[in-house]
C-alpha cells in the first residue's frame, strides 16, 4: 500500500493530520511508502524521523504552481535523488522569500533535475485543452513526468477521460493519488473550521475558499484499491513512482561557520595570540595558572573544531563594544571559558570564581558550544544585521517558530469562525484558564459552569467538540526571540528559508530541526536590565559628561552590600521579588559570592537551604562536611551544595574522575534513574577506593551528590547574571537620582510601577520636577540633582506632537504659549495635546496659572491655524513675533483639590505637594500610609490621616445608618468603615475633602483590607 499525497499539520490550517495519529494508522495498512505534500517545506524532518522509526519509505513532495503563458497551473514536485531534495530546497526557498506564487519557467528548467512532476487531474488542468502545457511540462522531466487521477470516495470526476486522453497524448504514464488533508471522513467539517481560521473568515462567509470535496480524508488499503479497482496499474505505476524516489537527508554534520582569514594564517596560532594579547590587557603578568588553562581550553577547542566559532563571536562582540552597545557580562555555560574572557566574549574571569571549562564544552561528550549573548535589547537587531552583513544574507537567517492552537486560543478562533457574538466570546475568555498547560478536557473538568453554558445550545456542543479536534495544531509562524543561524555555505545547500523582518532571512524549520541536521545556533538575547544600565550610563554622560565603565566596578563595595542586605533591590535585576528581598534580609550579603548563592537557591527545590546557608554564614549553626575533602569544595557556600561545578569538583577530589567524567557523572545522576544511579554509584566508590578513601565515606559522598544533583545550578551563569544584579545595585547605591530617572522611562507606561517607583523616590528625598516644555526631553533626565518628568510621561500627548516640540526648542526657548502655537503649526497645537500637558504643569514655566492657560487655550489652537496652518512655509512666518500676538483670557486660579485631581489624571501620581504631605509636617506625628494598609496585619491598630473622597452611606438589616469611606493621602486610597455606633458619633465630619485624623483596627477580609474606625478627629 502506498500514499503519494499526504499534506500534513505542519502546512499551516491547510491539513489536521498529526503525525502521532498517521503513523499507527499506515502500520496497520500495511503501508510501504507514504510521501508528505506540503504547500511549503514545512515538517519535513518530523515526518522524515516517523517514517524512519516506523520502517515506512518516505518520500518528500511538494504542492507548488508553475506559470504557463498567463496561467498559473497547479502540479506536485516529488524529490527522486538527493539532487532533486536539494532543487525543492531551492525552489521553496525561491518562491517564500520573492513572495512569488508560481515557479517561473527558468526556475523549472534551472532546478528540474532529479525532480518527479506530477500533473493532478484538477479543474485547471482541463477545463479548456491544456495540451500545449501538458506538452510544456512534458518536455522539462520526460520519462519523469506522470498525471494523476484522484477520485475521492470512489467518485470519478466529470473530466477524468479528458484529462486521461490528454496525458496520453503527451504521452505521460499515470499514477492514482488520493489527497488527504485530515485522518477520517468524520473530520472534514473540523478541517473546514482549520481553513476558515487561516483564512480568518466565519464559516457563513461568501467569500470563504471552500474544499472541493468532503472526501479528503487517509483511506485504508482495501478502500483506495477499490476505487481504483478498473486500474489497479495506476496504483502499481504510483507504488513504482514513489520506490524510485530515494533520498536521504544528511543529519548530525558539522556545518559550522568559517570566520574570514587569508589562507596562509594559522587559525590555531591566530587564535591563541589574540587570547594572549586579550589576557594581558585584562589581567597584567598572569600567572601559570592563567596560561596553563588557556593552553588547555585552546587544544581542546582547536580538537573539536571550534576556533572559527569562537573568532565569529569574538568579532561581534568587537563590532558591540566599538559601537557602545551594552553587552551582558556572560550567559549560561560560556561564562567557565577562560578563552571567552580573553577574547572579550565574556567579563566573567573563570579562576577567579572557580568555574570548570568541562561545564562549557566537555571533550568526553562532543556537542556544539552554546555561547548565548545578551544585548541591550533595542540594539540587538544592529549585531544581527552586521553578521548578516558579514557573513552574507545567503548565509545567514533567524528561526522560525510555530504557535499552535492552545486551549484558549483554538476556543475564541473556533468560536468565531461560528459567528458566536462577543458575549459568548468574553464568556469562553473567563470560563478558559489561561494557565500553562490547560486542556479545553481539564478546563471542561475544572470547571461545571463551563459544561452547563456548552449543554444550553446544539451549536456550542459542536464548536466544543471541533475546538478539541484543533486543539494544539501549528497556527502561525513567527520568528525566534534570540536564534540565529550561520551557514559555511548558503542556506539553501541544507534547509529551506523565507522572508523575515528587517530584511533578515528566517528558516523554514524551527530550532530543534537545524541543530539535527547540524548548522550552528547563535542566541542573540535582548535584556532590558542591559538597557537599563545603557540608559543610567547616558543620563550620566549628558550630566555630567562622566561614562562609567561597569567592568571596572570593584565587586567589593560595602555601602552596595548594605543595600542589598535591606532588601532596597527595586529594579535591581533578579532580585526584586518579595521572597528574594527575604533571602537578602536573611543572609546579609558581605561578599560577591553572597549574591552569586542567592540567585543560584533561590528557585523551587534549594530554596529550601537558604535559611541553613544564612544561619551558617552568621555562625548561628556549625558547619558539618561529611567528609573532610569536602571542605575545600564546599566553604565558599558554608558546606551547602549549590552549584553543578561544586560537584564535578568532589567527584575529581574524591574519586579522581577528570572533569569531563564528573560532567557526565553530573548529568546521569540528575536524571535519577536507578539503573543510572548505581551503575554511577559503583564507578564513584571504585575510584574513591582506589585513591584510598574507605567505602563507607566514598557512599556518604555519593549519596551527597545524587541528593544535590538536580539543585545544582550552573555557577558560571549565577556569577555572570549576579554581575548585572549588583552593577545596578551599586548605581542604586552611589548614582541614585540615575537610576531612578532610567528606571522610570524604562516603566513608562506601566502606571503601578510608576507610582510605586515615586514613592520610593519620595521616601529618598530625592526631588522631582514637573514635565516641562521648556526643559523636558521624551523621556525622564536628570537636572542639578533632581528628576525631570519627561513629556512622554503625560497621557493623551501623541509621540508626534513631543518631537515637534522638541525639533522647535532647538531654535530657541518658548516665549509663551502662542509662540509654541506659531512654531510647532496647528498639526501639532491641538486642544486634545495640549490640554494634558498644561494639567501636568509643563507649561508654568510661563508663570501663569494653569486656570489662565486653559481659559486661553482655545484662542492659542485658532492663533496655530491662522498663522502656521501646517508644516509649510507660512504667510505670516516673516512678521516678526509682535504681529498678532492674541492676549490670555482672564480666569480664577485652579483651586489645589482640582489641580491634583487633573495630575492624578494626566500623570497618573500627584506631583504638586499633597495638602496631607504638608499637614503630617505640621502635626508632627507617626501615621501610618493608606497605600500600605493591605501590606499591615489582621487586628493591628493604625493611625492614618487622610482626605475623604467618597462616601456611601446604607442602612444595616436591623435599620441603623452606616457608611463606607475612601480615604486618600499622598500614597493613595483606602477603605474606612464606620459601623453604626461610630457612624452616630462622628457622621457630622464625613464631608467631602475633609481632613480627617483616624484611628482604627485593619481587617484582612476575601483578599481586601480596610480600616475599621474607632474614633476621629480633625
Amino acid at each position: 500500500m502506498v500514499y503519494p499525497h499526504i499534506s500534513t499539520s505542519a502546512d499551516l490550517l491547510k491539513s489536521t493530520v498529526r503525525l502521532d495519529e498517521l503513523f499507527p494508522f499506515l502500520k496497520e495498512q500495511g503501508t510501504a511508502s507514504i510521501a508528505i505534500v506540503n504547500t511549503k517545506m514545512y515538517g519535513i524532518l518530523p515526518f522524515w524521523e516517523a517514517c524512519s522509526r516506523a520502517g515506512i519509505h518516505g518520500v518528500i513532495g511538494f504542492s507548488t504552481c508553475i506559470e504557463f503563458e498567463e496561467l498559473t497551473l497547479p502540479i506536485v514536485l516529488y524529490a527522486k535523488t538527493n539532487e532533486g531534495y536539494s532543487n525543492l530546497l531551492k525552489i521553496s526557498s525561491a518562491l517564500a522569500t520573492r513572495d512569488k506564487k508560481a515557479i517561473p519557467e527558468q526556475w523549472l528548467k534551472a532546478y528540474k533535475n532529479g525532480l518527479v512532476c506530477v500533473v493532478p487531474n484538477k479543474i485547471e488542468w482541463v477545463m479548456t485543452d491544456r495540451t500545449p502545457a501538458f506538452r510544456y511540462v512534458k518536455s522539462i522531466f520526460g520519462g519523469d513526468c506522470f498525471g494523476s487521477v484522484e477520485r475521492p470516495g470512489g467518485e470519478k470526476s466529470p473530466e477524468e477521460t479528458a484529462f486521461l486522453q490528454t496525458c496520453q497524448a503527451a504521452e505521460m504514464s499515470i499514477i492514482a493519488t488520493q489527497e488527504s488533508r485530515y485522518m477520517k471522513e468524520q473530520d472534514a467539517f473540523a478541517f473546514e473550521v482549520a481553513s476558515a481560521i487561516g483564512q480568518g473568515l466565519k464559516l457563513n462567509d461568501p467569500q470563504r475558499e471552500r474544499p472541493a470535496h468532503t472526501k479528503a480524508y487517509v483511506p485504508a488499503a482495501e478502500e483506495l484499491r477499490a476505487w481504483f479497482s478498473d486500474h489497479p496499474e495506476w496504483l502499481e505505476e504510483t507504488a513504482r513512482m514513489l520506490e524510485n524516489c530515494q533520498v536521504t537527508i544528511p543529519m548530525n554534520r558539522q556545518l559550522l561557520p568559517v570566520f574570514p582569514l587569508a589562507e596562509s594564517v594559522d587559525r590555531s596560532r591566530y587564535i591563541a595570540e589574540l587570547c594572549k594579547k586579550g589576557l594581558e590587557e585584562r589581567i597584567p603578568n598572569y600567572s601559570s595558572d592563567y596560561q596553563n588553562r588557556l593552553d588547555y581550553e585552546l587544544s581542546v577547542i582547536g580538537k573539536m573544531g571550534y576556533i572559527d566559532y569562537f573568532l565569529i563571536v569574538t568579532d561581534f562582540m568587537k563590532f558591540a563594544r566599538d559601537n557602545e552597545i551594552l553587552t551582558g557580562p556572560g550567559r549560561g555555560s560560556s561564562a567557565s571559558s577562560l578563552v571567552a574572557f580573553s577574547l572579550r566574549i565574556t567579563d566573567v574571569d573563570p579562576l577567579e570564581h572557580g568555574l570548570l571549562f568541562e561545564r562549557f564544552l566537555n571533550p568526553e561528550r562532543v556537542t556544539l558550544p552554546d555561547i548565548d549573548i545578551d544585548f541591550a535589547d533595542y540594539r540587538r537587531h544592529e549585531v544581527v544585521e552586521y553578521v548578516a552583513r558579514k557573513y552574507g544574507e545567503a548565509r545567514t537567517a533567524q528561526i522560525i517558530t510555530f504557535g499552535t492552537l492552545s486551549a484558549k486560543a483554538v476556543a475564541r478562533d473556533t468560536a468565531r469562525v461560528f459567528g458566536f457574538e462577543a458575549e459568548e466570546l468574553d464568556a469562553i475568555s473567563k470560563m478558559i484558564p489561561n494557565r500553562q498547560g490547560t486542556t479545553l478536557k481539564s478546563a471542561l473538568k475544572e470547571s461545571p459552569h463551563l459544561n452547563n453554558w456548552i449543554v444550553e445550545k446544539e451549536e456550542r456542543k459542536t464548536w466544543f467538540k471541533t475546538a478539541i479536534k484543533l486543539e494544539g495544531l501549528p497556527r502561525h509562524a513567527s520568528t525566534h526571540a534570540a536564534g540565529v543561524i550561520l551557514s559555511p555555505s548558503p542556506l539553501v545547500d541544507h534547509v529551506p528559508i523565507e522572508k523575515g523582518n528587517e530584511g533578515i532571512y528566517i528558516t523554514q524549520w524551527p530550532m530543534q530541526d537545524l541543530e539535527a541536521v547540524g548548522l550552528l545556533k547563535m542566541d542573540f538575547l535582548g535584556l532590558r536590565n542591559l538597557t537599563l544600565l545603557e540608559h543610567i550610563r547616558r543620563l550620566m554622560l549628558f550630566d555630567k559628561k562622566v561614562r562609567i565603565d561597569y567592568r571596572k566596578l570593584p565587586l567589593t563595595d560595602p555601602e552596595t552590600f548594605s543595600l542589598l542586605a535591606h532588601g532596597d533591590t527595586t529594579g535591581v535585576f533578579q532580585l526584586e521579588s518579595d521572597g528574594m528581598r527575604r533571602a537578602l534580609k536573611e543572609i546579609r550579603p558581605t561578599a560577591f559570592g553572597d549574591i552569586v548563592a542567592v540567585n543560584a537557591l533561590f528557585r523551587p527545590g534549594p530554596m529550601e537551604f537558604i535559611h541553613l546557608y544564612a544561619k551558617r554564614k552568621h555562625r548561628k549553626e556549625k558547619v558539618v562536611y561529611v567528609h573532610p575533602i569536602l571542605e575545600p569544595i564546599l566553604k565558599e557556600t558554608h558546606g551547602v551544595i549549590v552549584y553543578q561545578e561544586q560537584i564535578m569538583q568532589i567527584a575529581a577530589a574524591m574519586a579522581g574522575f577528570s572533569y569531563g567524567e564528573a560532567d557526565l557523572l553530573r548529568r546521569a545522576v540528575s536524571k535519577k534513574k536507578r539503573e543510572i544511579l548505581d551503575e554511577e554509584r559503583l564507578h564513584f566508590v571504585r575510584g574513591a577506593l582506589s585513591k584510598g578513601f574507605p567505602e563507607s565515606a566514598a557512599t556518604a559522598v555519593y549519596d551527597l551528590i545524587v541528593r544535590f544533583a538536580d539543585y545544582g545550578f550552573p555557577k558560571s551563569h549565577a556569577v555572570a547574571y549576579s554581575m548585572i544584579s549588583y552593577q545596578l545595585a551599586y548605581m542604586k547605591t552611589h548614582y541614585a537620582v540615575y537610576f531612578y530617572a532610567a528606571l522610570l522611562s524604562t516603566n513608562t507606561g506601566n502606571a503601578e510601577k510608576i507610582k510605586a517607583l515615586l514613592q520610593e523616590i519620595k521616601e529618598k528625598k530625592i526631588p522631582l520636577l514637573p514635565p516641562s516644555v521648556q526643559k523636558s526631553n521624551g523621556s525622564f533626565t536628570v537636572e542639578n540633582g533632581k528628576i525631570r518628568i519627561g513629556l512622554s510621561s503625560v497621557k493623551g500627548v501623541p509621540a508626534t506632537v513631543i518631537k515637534a516640540l522638541l525639533s522647535a526648542r532647538k531654535e530657541g526657548a518658548f516665549s509663551s504659549m502662542f509662540n509654541i502655537a506659531e512654531r510647532i503649526s496647528a498639526i501639532h497645537f491641538t486642544r486634545k495635546a495640549f490640554e494634558p500637558l498644561i494639567k501636568a504643569g509643563a507649561l508654568d514655566d510661563f508663570e501663569l496659572d494653569r486656570g489662565i492657560l486653559l481659559a486661553s487655550l482655545d484662542s492659542a489652537v485658532k492663533h496655530a491655524e491662522l498663522v502656521k496652518p501646517d508644516e509649510e512655509p507660512g504667510l505670516f512666518d516673516d512678521m516678526g513675533t509682535s504681529f498678532m500676538k492674541p492676549k490670555y483670557a482672564q480666569a480664577s486660579p485652579i483651586p489645589d483639590n482640582l489641580k491634583l485631581d487633573f495630575e492624578k489624571d494626566v500623570l497618573g501620581f500627584y506631583l504638586s505637594p499633597h495638602p496631607i504631605e504638608s499637614e503630617k509636617e505640621k502635626r508632627n506625628k507617626p501615621y501610618a500610609d493608606l497605600n500600605g494598609v493591605k501590606n499591615r496585619r489582621d487586628k493591628e491598630l493604625v493611625t492614618v490621616l487622610g482626605l475623604v473622597e467618597d462616601i456611601k452611606r446604607i442602612r444595616t438589616k436591623k435599620g441603623d445608618a452606616m457608611a463606607f469611606v475612601t480615604l486618600q493621602d499622598e500614597t493613595g486610597p483606602a477603605s474606612l468603615t464606620l459601623f453604626p455606633a461610630e457612624y452616630a458619633k462622628y457622621n457630622a465630619l464625613l464631608e467631602p475633602h475633609a481632613m480627617l485624623e483616624v484611628h482604627g483596627v485593619i481587617e484582612n477580609r476575601n483578599q481586601q483590607s480596610a480600616i475599621i474606625c474607632k474614633s476621629i478627629h480633625l
